[in-house]
């Protein structure tokens, strides 16, 4: 019953979270720049003044799936942020450059996040079937239920890594578009806030995660001890 109230409250807060970020990025859409210029104008002069030459910015589907891709050096714009001229557009593809910028300069927290990721992809498949059989066996196999917490610590620490990975982006964009005059004061507020929402999502799911890990290291704990 724990686990379920623990991803319920999570699941609240995280929809609270998102919904928030939504109404900013609607609000800070409304206005359009003072220099006029899209994302994909911003995202491919903030790789230029990074010496980055090597990286396409593309546009992509959807509403807030915008991503760096180390694998084909591509940033990808959703379609409001690539032809957006407002402050959202600039906050979003001055981040996912950012991204860029890191994965260039060899920035450690990025390259220990893409060494894990074939490991989560892996633990994540098997994570929910291990720890549910670990569970149910907790009397008779609790090994079952350690391999299960070894493999959902991979998931975890992947969102806690994720934590400065998207707050130094967001540091390395703010500063750039302030450096570059790309926005003016009232704009980049605007920016700041609308990537400060945006980190908050990953905030809650690395809290999530690691609340949901020590849930069943204490019913680890608690059936090695009857």
């Amino acid at each position: 019953m724990m686990i379920y109230i623990i991803s319920i409250a999570f699941m609240l807060v995280g929809w609270l979270v998102s919904m928030r970020l939504k109404s900013k990025f609607k609000q800070y859409s409304m206005e359009t720049l003072g220099t006029n210029m899209s994302g994909a104008e911003i995202a491919d002069k903030m790789l230029r003044d990074n010496g980055i030459n090597d990286v396409k910015v593309i546009s992509v589907e959807g509403q807030l799936t915008d991503h760096y891709n180390p694998a084909n050096k591509t940033v990808n714009l959703s379609h409001d942020v690539y032809y957006g001229r407002n402050a959202a557009a600039a906050a979003v593809s001055a981040h996912e450059c950012g991204h860029a910028v890191q994965h260039a300069r060899a920035y450690s927290m990025l390259t220990l996040r893409s060494a894990l990721v074939p490991v989560v992809s892996i633990a994540s498949t098997w994570v929910p079937w291990v720890l549910l059989g670990g569970v149910l066996l907790i009397n008779t196999f609790p090994t079952l239920l350690l391999i299960g917490i070894v493999l959902f610590a991979t998931t975890a620490l992947f969102s806690v890594i994720t934590l400065p990975v998207e707050f130094d982006a967001s540091k390395r964009a703010l500063v750039w578009l302030e450096n570059s005059r790309i926005v003016n004061n009232a704009e980049h507020a605007k920016a700041k806030d609308a990537l400060w929402w945006a980190a908050m999502t990953y905030v809650v799911a690395a809290l999530q995660a690691v609340a949901t890990l020590m849930y069943y290291v204490m019913i680890y704990l608690g059936g090695r001890r009857d």
